[in-house]
């Protein structure tokens, strides 16, 4: 299960630091279950967001721009 950290936890996790807050992982869906229901993590979509890229500023909306 992917999980987003919602609080920063000291010490480690199966030899490893535990992500930072904000930071996503993917854990066992046990653990994670038991960091959701316990406030300190949530549960995120699987796929990470995908980037559109930045938006232009200005201009007309859909307006071609050639360099």
């Amino acid at each position: 299960m992917r999980i987003r950290m919602l609080v920063q936890m000291n010490g480690t996790r199966d030899g490893e630091p535990w992500p930072d807050q904000g930071e996503e992982a993917d854990l066992p869906t046990a653990a994670a279950a038991h960091l959701v229901s316990a406030g300190v993590a949530e549960q995120v979509d699987q796929a990470p967001p995908v980037s559109l890229g930045k938006r232009r500023q200005g201009g007309r909306r859909g307006a071609v721009t050639h360099p």
